[in-house]
């Protein structure tokens, strides 16, 4: 059997990117850059007040109190169009430019004003709640870079940018295939030796979440013509994803339904646990990846080897095979020989630290514990047993 390691580089061996188009900025959020942001006005493009109070030239406060003579108003959206010379002062509040001239907010707290007069009671160094021009960003400045996936934050900042659309990648096509006699959908009456077809709905919404384009294309049956008919409706898909049916067994149909449709399989057993049967070939230019039927099985997969692919044709760098380290609530026992990937929950220890505890079974077919799990315990294969508080390395579950 291949290492999972193996396996890995097989699967994501030659993925290139998806080519980039261009979005407009509303419609930015979750995709991948393909080109970096570049900032098309200075922000603040004036020197801004920070608070509500008067702008006024620092060199006037050399004795305290002082009057000064308010000479007008700058609001935001209204600056004063003067100049403020000696002895003089604009009233002013947050975000309105600061006249030519002053060069210092005091706060409205420590002034008193009887008509067009001003007292200040409390001085103020050069600079005092002034924002300066370009304080946030300056034109031109590269902001957002190449291979970034735009977060809500992010779309503020392109905004404030004066950016308009993105060059981004191509969400990758995921056409997902469930197959099975006795899978149904949610909803439909099961009969006896059925279950619900849920795996799909997993799947698309980690897909999605990874920036794909999930493409579900409901049920097929156990029969050659079925699986051909379901098989040829992915043909636009960048990635063919296939649930149940790519193992050896006598009513195991897919793998040679596939390569009747002219697949060339690379390999469909690996050295994991769960999902030991996984299956990787290509249909033309289409990668297809064949999951375990059991229901974590299926997602543990999809999180080692799909988004790792997801990743490598949108542009994002290791973000899907980085291990984090954390420490163990609860002592393991000596590993076998399959690297396994073992559910758990992620606590706060004493000092701040990840502790992390497997899942009350590690049972593939039980989603109810996978669902409460916030990470993969990664066991290499043959590890010996772990006690509680030792260092183990993690995958996080983020869909």
């Amino acid at each position: 059997m291949l290492s999972v390691d193996e396996a890995l580089a097989r699967v994501v061996d030659g993925l290139g990117l998806c080519e980039a188009e261009t979005i407009p900025l509303e419609d930015g959020h979750g995709r991948v850059l393909a080109e970096g942001v570049a900032a098309r006005i200075t922000q603040p493009p004036f020197n801004a007040s920070a608070m509500d109070g008067y702008a006024v030239r620092a060199s006037d406060l050399t004795e305290i109190p002082r009057e000064l003579k308010i000479i007008g108003e700058a609001a935001a959206g209204h600056p004063f169009e003067g100049k403020a010379g000696n002895g003089q002062a604009v009233r002013i509040f947050t975000g309105g430019a600061v006249p030519e001239g002053a060069d210092t907010i005091i706060i409205q707290e420590d002034t008193s004003r009887e008509g067009d007069v001003v007292t200040v009671n409390e001085g103020a160094a050069h600079g005092t709640y002034v924002r300066p021009r370009g304080f946030d960003f300056s034109e031109g400045e590269v902001l957002l870079k190449t291979g970034r996936k735009i977060l809500a934050r992010d779309l503020s900042l392109a905004a404030s940018m004066n950016v308009t659309q993105f060059r981004v990648r191509r969400k990758p096509v995921v056409a997902i295939l469930a197959t099975g006699d006795e899978l149904v959908m949610p909803g439909e009456e099961l009969n006896p030796g059925q279950i619900i077809s849920s795996n799909s709905f997993g799947l698309a919404a980690m897909i999605e979440s990874a920036g794909g384009q999930p493409v579900r294309l409901g049920i097929a049956r156990d029969t050659k013509e079925s699986l051909a008919e379901h098989i040829a409706r992915a043909s636009d898909a960048d990635i063919l994803l296939t649930i149940g049916g790519a193992s050896v067994g006598d009513h195991d149909l897919v793998q040679p339904a596939l390569e009747a449709a002219g697949m060339t399989l690379d390999f469909w057993k690996i050295a994991m646990r769960p999902g030991k049967p996984l299956m990787f070939g290509q249909l033309g230019d289409q990668r297809v990846l064949g999951l375990p039927g059991n229901p974590v099985s299926a997602m543990v997969c999809s999180r080692i080897f799909l988004l790792p692919m997801l990743d490598k044709m949108l542009g994002i760098e290791g973000a899907s095979v980085d291990q984090k380290t954390a420490m163990l609530g609860a002592g393991v026992k000596k590993n076998g020989p399959r690297q396994h990937y073992m559910r758990a929950t992620i606590d706060k220890g004493d000092e701040g630290q990840d502790v992390v505890t497997p899942v009350r079974s590690q049972d593939s077919s039980l989603l109810s514990p996978l669902s409460q799990a916030d990470c993969l315990i990664v066991r290499a294969p043959g590890a010996p047993a772990a006690e509680s508080g030792e260092a183990v390395p993690i995958l996080h579950l983020d869909f």
